[in-house]
């Protein structure tokens, strides 16, 4: 079996389902971008957008090489690992009875990981000093979600450009930040929902109700500390 290798993977949705796009990076030997790829996805929401985006870096790297995986959305993460048998058990169903979400996305993940040694890490998003990998596959799938076009290393693109959801480092932005108004535990801030949508807690919001961004995307406020 060869040497572990360090890889991250995001997607991003404007919108929440809106334009939605796919990265992940694979890291060298220094932990410094190496290999890279991103792609549009149309409309998605970000929960399509995050297992798609896994099972592209689980498509793309050879299943005897051992994986860290780190990832962001904790969504993703316990879809593919702590919920996945007890979705397979009830015949796909939630412990409510509903059809488990993105099934056909985690049926293939599921394939992907079976048999390969696969080692998931939850990193924050958009932290100052944050997981530098996480960093790029999001600047790398927020870019795919915008402008709809592929991208990566093997077609020669540029580093995508920094993301406008990540605070800038420095003593100045760190006081700032530190003293905005909490809307909840973690919270940075709460907004109208411009379009429909669906929180992680399985509830839909409708456009112009308060929601707030976590590490899976947007919901409502009171869903903000249900990963934390």
């Amino acid at each position: 079996m060869r040497e572990r290798v360090v890889a991250a993977c995001d997607g991003a949705s404007k919108g929440n389902p809106g334009p939605a796009g796919w990265a992940w990076v694979v890291a060298d030997g220094a932990e410094a971008p190496s290999r890279w790829e991103a792609g549009p996805l149309g409309r998605a929401t970000n929960n399509v957008a995050e297992l798609t985006a896994l099972e592209r870096l689980l498509t793309a790297v050879d299943p005897d090489v051992p994986l860290e995986i780190r990832m962001d959305s904790q969504y993703a993460m316990k879809a593919v690992t702590t919920w996945l048998p007890g979705w397979k058990r009830n015949g796909w169903k939630t412990s409510a009875g509903k059809p488990v979400a993105n099934q056909d996305l985690v049926v293939r993940i599921d394939g992907l990981l079976d048999g390969r040694k696969v080692d998931f890490r939850y990193v924050p998003a958009h932290q100052v000093d944050g997981d530098p990998l996480n960093d790029f596959a999001d600047r790398a799938a927020s870019q795919a979600a915008i402008v709809q076009q592929p991208a990566g290393s093997d077609l020669g693109s540029p580093a995508p450009p920094p993301s406008p959801d990540t605070p800038a480092s420095g003593p100045p932005r760190r006081k700032a930040a530190a003293s905005r108004p909490a809307k909840g535990a973690g919270s940075t801030r709460t907004i109208k929902a411009k379009f429909p949508g669906r929180c992680l807690c399985g509830r839909s919001y409708a456009a112009g109700e308060p929601i707030t961004k976590n590490a899976q995307g947007w919901g409502h406020p009171e869903c903000r500390t249900a990963d934390a």
